[in-house]
Formats: C-alpha cells, structure tokens, sequence
C-alpha cells in the first residue's frame, strides 16, 4: 500500500463516533491528511485532504463541500448527523460526520495521528515488524527533548507501567529505581509505587512525588498522558533538584506530543491487525497469493491453530463473546510471536502460528533510559527500535511443540475470563502458506472431535478420529459404499432384541478375539461364540473373509456409531 486510503482510515476509527455517509468515489480514494476549515483564510489547494468543517453547522455545509471539491480534497468531515448528502455526492467528495459534542481539536488528533499511522507501505510496520515501532521510535526522540527542556532524565510509560522510551541526555542524574526499571523494562511494583500511581492518574495535572523509602532514590515530576477521556500512559521526570523553572510547563506540552505519538502507533497496530487478519481470511479460503502474503507476513512453514467456544455451554452474547474470544487469542499469540495474523471466521477464531526457523516471532525490546540503550534514534535520524534485546529478556519460542502448550494456556486462560469452556484444534504444519487451506481443514477436524476430556488437541494426536470422521462423511455421500450387510445386523437386532451388532464390533475391536470380546461386553465367551456363530447362520456373514470383516468393522463403526468401549 503506497497511501491511506479511505478505507483503510473507516477501518481504524470508523464506528459509532465517525460514521460515513457518502463515498462517490468509492473507498480507495487516498486520504493524505486532516485540515481544519478556516472561515478567514482561503482554502489551500490540499489533494487528498480531509476537510473538517470547523464553525460551520452541518446543515449548512453544502458549500464546503464543494469548495473542498474544487480544492482536490477527498472529504469533508461536519459535526452531527444532517450533513449536506446531496451536494457531497453532486461534488464527488466522501461526507463523514462524529458525534454533535465532539470537540474539533480531539476530532484532529483522531484523524492526524490515524492518517500519520498508516501510510508507511507494506505491512505498516516499523523496524522489526513491531506494528506502530516508528512512532515508538519518535517517544525516544521526545523522551530526549522532554528531558532536555526540563533538565531532568524522563521515561515514557504505558498504563501498565512499562517503559515505552526513555532519555539519554548525558549528566543527567539517575537513582536505582530508574536503572532496575530500565533493564527490566518494567517499574519496580512496591504499594508505596502503586499509591503514587494512583495519585498521577487522579490528577489533573503535573504532580511532584516524593522519593521511594528504602533505596537510594530521587523524587520525581510526574504527568498523565490522555487523549479524550483516555489515559494512554505518563511522563516521569528525575527530580534531582535541579529542573528548569519551567519545567511543568514543558513536561505538560510533552505529554500532548506523546499522546499523539502513541495514537499514531496504536492507529498503525490496529491497521495491520486489520490487513493481516483479512490476509489470513483469504489464506484460509484459497484465494490469497502465497508468496505476496509470506513477504508481508514473514512466514512459510506454519500451521493454523483454530479455537471455539463450546456450543454445549452457550455464552449470553455468543457474538460477543467470541470477539473477545479473539482479543485474547491475539493477545496471547502476540505475546509469544510478537506480530500475529487472527481472524474470527464464522464464530472460529483461526491463528496462524510460526513453525521452528520462522522469522515472524517479536523482536526484543531494547534498554531504558539511564542505561545504553543499543541502536537508539537520535533527533532527525531512523528509529532502530527492536534491533537488540536487553540482558535477561526472555526469548521467543518456536519450537513447534510449544504449539499445543500456547493453544492449553489460551483455552485455560479464555475460559477463565468468559466463564464459557473453549476447545482449540491444531492443523498439521505445512511448508509453505499455499497449503495453509489444508491446515485449516485439519483444525476443523480436530474441533468436531474435542471435548470436555480433550479440550485441546493437534490433527497428529486425534489422527485416527478425524479418519473415522471423515470416512464417515465420505461412506454415507455414496450409495454404493453405505450399503452392505451392516444394515441387515442392525434392522435384525431391532426386529428380535439380539445384540449381533454390538458383540461384532466387539469381536472386530479385539482383533478377532473371542475372549478379548467377551472382556468388552462383560460376557462369557461362549456367549460371545454363540451370537457370532448365529449372526452368520441368520445373516450370511462370512467373518472368515478378511475383506468382509473390515468393511463391516468400518461400517458398523462409522455409518452405526457403534464401538464397543462405550
């Protein structure tokens, strides 16, 4: 992709809150960038462009629209439902429309850090296939700026308390705190932390913190990052008494920058989510070209590992829940492989895995601030983010048999959170994503033979189940292989209440033997001997034709359903 389009814009922030109304021409129009409507300047010339009818009430917006038209924009946005349909489509320009208590300037940013995320080409990656690892790279760069301005060593965290970016201004004072997050690239969780927390996140503002008992520790200037309603992370400043006199001003403006660029990375994630998990939909069905889908995925040897929610126990909101059923699959695949193709298809969600020697696993984090971080941007430069990993970062694994152990932790870990028991069926690995229909198929399989004793299992452990299933499917298509003398032993049990069907497949089950049947029906043998023995006289079995017996063993345990360790 070498431009966003409008598609591809709906795909990220469309819903509820931006709604499309009319695209004449269509939705591959490109979108370059968003542009607030100035009543006292002329319009720019701005092909592309996305024109947000700011001070102008939708109704009235009919001129807009043209004018942007004339202007070689793509769109125009307004504000609440009653824009101007009938001249956007007449002018040939896309009408979208957010809610009517939308603040514009939130509006923008919405739109500016999407359209910033997505043209980046094919996969939408930064460095090392990390979606959004561009505007990652862009945090270190102003974690350098922050810290420059208010003279103090600062850190950008995510909600969870993990370091995103940090500062490398030299001479700047560090303590402990800082140095043990940094290789961890995690907080050091105390209470006394977590109490801090809780205040910068109830705040409105910057907050000056105190330093933490028991260590050699300095206080910190502390600010919240939000976009809308929405705490995206925070901005930590070393206090080591030193710090600009404007140094809350700076760390304020700070944080509207790192919101924006964290808008951008997420705007980028969820785009590729969206790309890949539509890739995966067509590898599924045959329709993708295999080698264009292993350039952008970085893959060949994979299988498809399928998981359901079980049909026995049905969930309130099936749909629902299997949405979430598809958060938590990719959560976890992308915890262990880094970027991940998932797609819900027909209330299964699919998960393409990485065999061994397979590239598509995450790449390591690198160091934090205060300790060298390997490959770091610099102002102007290209972020490197992702090209080293830090002593003692745990590695991805790949190993194939690890397959089953992710697909057990995913079941045991989704059916904990949606209190609906989950199954999940692995495909056989194939060389090469061509093959990746027939790896799906086995999946399929393998969830029609799971259950609540085998809730998780590959095509390889259930082989001889999956046969039977599909011999079953196979034997009862065609009139000519469901016929035989199957039906007569059955309709004979019915007819006299004699148990022939049940004491061959017994016998059959034992390898032909009679005291091994016998143990199955918890009879004598004799009683197994002398039901055999009238099965053939009354029914012309020949059990002594070995061709005979398989066909009936198969027909019998396929089309009848029977076996006799049940």
């Amino acid at each position: 992709m070498d431009a966003c389009t409008l598609g591809d814009l709906l795909d990220v922030i469309g819903g509820p809150s931006v709604r499309l109304h009319t695209a004449p021409r269509g939705l591959t129009v490109p979108v370059t960038e968003a542009l607030l409507y100035d009543a006292h300047a002329p319009l720019p010339r701005a092909p592309g462009a996305l024109l947000l009818a700011v001070g102008v009430r939708a109704s009235a917006a009919g001129p807009l629209a043209r004018a942007a038209a004339q202007a070689g924009m793509s769109g125009l946005v307004v504000r609440g439902p009653d824009g101007p349909l009938a001249e956007a489509e007449s002018a040939g320009v896309a009408l979208l429309s957010v809610d009517e208590d939308a603040a514009w300037h939130q509006v923008h940013l919405l739109f500016a850090s999407a359209i910033g995320a997505l043209p980046q080409g094919p996969g939408l990656t930064g460095t090392g296939g990390i979606p959004g690892t561009a505007a990652l790279g862009d945090l270190f760069a102003l974690a350098d700026a922050v810290a420059a301005a208010v003279g103090g060593a600062t850190a950008v965290e995510d909600p969870r308390q993990r370091i995103l970016a940090y500062s490398t201004v030299p001479g700047q004072a560090v303590d402990e705190d800082r140095r043990q997050g940094i290789l961890g690239l995690q907080v050091p969780g105390s209470p006394e932390n977590s109490e801090q927390y809780r205040t910068l996140f109830a705040a409105r503002g910057v907050v000056r913190l105190p330093a933490l008992a028991g260590r050699d520790n300095l206080p910190r200037l502390a600010v919240a990052v939000r976009a809308g309603g929405e705490t995206l992370g925070s901005l930590w400043v070393v206090d080591d008494g030193g710090l600009a006199p404007d140094a809350e001003e700076a760390l304020t403006q700070g944080a509207s920058t790192a919101a924006l660029l964290l808008l951008r990375a997420r705007a980028a994630q969820e785009l590729a989510r969206h790309q890949d998990g539509d890739l995966l939909r067509r590898l599924l069905d045959g329709t993708a070209d295999p080698a264009g889908a292993a350039h952008r995925l970085g893959l060949d040897t994979v299988r498809v590992a399928a998981f359901v929610l079980d049909s026995t126990a049905p969930a309130p909101d099936g749909e629902q829940t299997a949405l979430r059923l598809l958060d938590l699959v990719r959560l976890q695949c992308e915890t262990r492989y880094g970027r991940q193709a998932c797609v819900l298809v027909d209330g299964v969600v699919y998960a393409l895995l990485p065999a061994p020697g397979e590239h598509g696993g995450a790449r390591e984090p690198q160091g934090r601030a205060g300790v060298e971080r390997p490959s770091a941007p610099r102002p102007g430069g290209v972020s490197t983010v992702g090209r080293s990993a830090p002593a003692g970062a745990p590695r991805r694994r790949t190993n194939r048999h690890s397959h089953k152990g992710l697909a057990e932790d995913i079941v045991r870990r989704a059916g904990q959170a949606l209190r609906v028991p989950v199954r999940a069926g692995l495909g056989d690995v194939v060389a090469g994503l061509a093959e990746v229909p027939a790896s799906r198929a086995d999946a399929d399989l393998v969830l029609r033979v799971v259950g609540p004793e085998l809730p998780v299992a590959s095509v390889d452990e259930v082989r001889p189940r999956v046969t039977l299933l599909r011999l079953t499917e196979v034997l009862g298509e065609r009139r000519e292989l469901s016929a035989g003398s199957w039906r007569g032993v059955l309709a004979y049990d019915t007819e006299h209440g004699t148990d022939y069907a049940r004491t061959l497949i017994a016998w059959l089950d034992a390898g032909c033997d009679m005291a091994g049947a016998a143990r199955l029906l918890a009879v004598h043998p004799n009683t197994c001997r002398y039901r055999l023995k009238q099965a053939q006289q009354q029914l012309g079995i020949d059990l002594d034709d070995p061709d005979e017996r398989l066909v009936l063993w198969l027909q019998l345990r396929t089309l009848g359903g029977l076996d006799a360790r049940h």
